[in-house]
């Protein structure tokens, strides 16, 4: 099981008072932008860029800012019973930057699952069948211990859990449930095999945002260990 945690992408904020709030993550800063607290020229750091850019001209937040007319929402893609935006899938970092026509094409491999709250979408010990990507609402990944609940992460729209059964399918570490009503996507191991010797131009942005979420994941966890191995060290003294 591989989930977006609060160690992932993170943004602050300067606001109009000249004062700097956050971080937050991508689901509190687009409920922002809706909200018009963060407008298209306010200045957002980027986590994970390192830099400070203009909220418009973040991938993740441009189709917010768009004006009506020019293209911005796009039409429906119709998906099973699910009418998926552009938008909706444009919250996920890794399609933020795909056009239309590219996002038609990437959920011919998906499949749309509508979640009801309460609902389980994986159990600890399955087999690893593909990735997830979470356009609306909210789930918590959790690990029952002494027949206890602990909530590991709480997951948002533009988050995705999942990603190693892409490259190993082995068990899943952890359990999956829905805190609320919400909409995923689910793209196979079997499918995405085929949208890469299909459609390598839009498997291949998805890889490199993966690897990129991994790479950031391992040096959290490197320095989790660290920070414990020297805590242990000054209590032993």
């Amino acid at each position: 099981m591989s989930a977006e945690t609060n160690q992932s992408v993170a943004y602050s904020i300067w606001a109009a008072d000249n004062v700097v709030y956050g971080p937050v993550e991508l689901p509190s800063l687009i409920s922002w932008v809706k909200d018009e607290r963060v407008l298209a020229d306010t200045w957002v750091f980027d986590g994970q860029n390192d830099r400070w850019r203009k909220a418009a001209t973040l991938p993740e937040l441009s189709l917010f800012f768009r004006k009506k007319g020019d293209g911005g929402v796009g039409a429906a893609l119709h998906l099973g019973h699910a009418d998926i935006t552009p938008g909706m899938l444009r919250r996920v970092k890794a399609l933020a930057e795909l056009s239309d026509e590219q996002l038609g094409r990437f959920v011919n491999f998906m499949e749309a699952q509508p979640v009801r709250q309460w609902s389980q979408i994986v159990k600890q010990g399955d087999p690893d069948d593909g990735m997830y990507l979470v356009l609306d609402g909210e789930l918590r990944v959790r690990l029952m211990i002494g027949g206890k609940e602990t909530i590991l992460a709480t997951l948002g729209p533009g988050e995705c859990f999942g990603e190693i059964a892409l490259f190993d399918q082995g068990p899943r570490s952890a359990d999956v449930l829905a805190n609320k009503d919400s909409i995923l996507l689910k793209i196979s191991s079997e499918a995405f095999d085929k949208l890469r010797r299909e459609a390598p131009e839009l498997s291949a942005p998805i890889l490199f945002a993966i690897s990129k979420t991994l790479a950031a994941r391992i040096r959290a966890d490197n320095k989790r260990i660290k920070d414990s191995v020297n805590f242990a060290r000054a209590a032993g003294h």
